[in-house]
């Protein structure tokens, strides 16, 4: 079987990152739930060689910065020769939380109309969704609802954690900023999602952003678990099958996405 390598040292997590706006916020605690520390600290939520999943849904407009966010993130470059995501691109990306191992599946997502029913079939089993949108344009903001609908028409509303994204911060003024912030933190509040203003260009809460979404959503997955088996190890077995080079769940029985 194949070994993964160590995750990198910038993608330990052994805090839980702070929100970006406490008033379009998910949780403002500081510090991981006490079940999931101590979870963590009694190892029941796997061993070496094996980690947890979770399926994230990058969505918006086209044009908002889904994909130079993401590789922002991932690989920390920014290209100005912007490319029509076509379909869905994937990414992954590797942490360690609370000594953890810990993997995001980074599913971004083409915003153009003409591939909406070819990226909406890989919408199924996201734990998070991402519904990006352009801070110097207000009509994407006013589009977020009708993505987030789309998105939960595949989800189960009550199980996934929403996150509100607002782009190109460097480009947007002060003035300008202000106002579309107001509307995006009372949208946010109206979506039950988190709310965050980023900057591809420049990074700037490029990582602080990946970070949170990486804590809360293992989080949920942990305390998900604990509710629903007690004691019982947290989380299925995921492991790599060496034949496919796909991740497979130890389990015979594999949900429909992602295939």
């Amino acid at each position: 079987m194949s070994v993964l390598p160590p995750v990198r040292k910038d993608r330990i997590i052994s805090q839980l990152p702070k929100c970006f706006n406490k008033g379009a916020a998910l949780n403002t605690e500081d510090e991981f739930h006490g079940k999931v520390k101590t979870a963590c600290l009694q190892q029941r939520t796997g061993t070496v060689g094996r980690f947890k999943i979770s399926k994230v849904i990058v969505v918006g407009d086209l044009a908002v910065g889904k994909t130079c966010l993401i590789n922002r993130f991932c690989k920390d470059v920014f290209d100005k020769n912007y490319k029509a995501t076509i379909g869905v691109d994937f990414e992954m990306e590797r942490f360690e939380v609370l000594g953890v191992p810990f993997s995001l599946q980074l599913w971004d997502t083409a915003g153009q109309e003409r591939f909406k029913c070819i990226a909406s079939t890989y919408y199924r089993g996201a734990q998070a969704v991402i519904i990006v949108f352009d801070l110097t344009d207000v009509a994407s903001l006013e589009h977020t609802r009708q993505w987030l609908e789309d998105a939960m028409k595949e989800n189960d509303p009550t199980s996934v954690l929403l996150f509100l994204v607002g782009t190109k911060k460097d480009l947007s003024s002060p003035a300008q900023y202000t106002l579309i912030e107001q509307d995006a933190i009372k949208l946010a509040d109206q979506m039950k999602a988190e709310y965050w203003a980023v900057s591809a260009l420049s990074g700037e809460n490029v990582r602080e952003f990946f970070f949170r979404v990486a804590s809360l959503t293992f989080e949920a997955n942990v305390l998900a678990e604990l509710e629903k088996s007690g004691s019982r190890r947290i989380g299925e077995v995921v492991q790599i099958n060496s034949n496919s080079n796909m991740y497979a769940t130890s389990k015979k029985k594999q949900t429909n996405c992602c295939q």
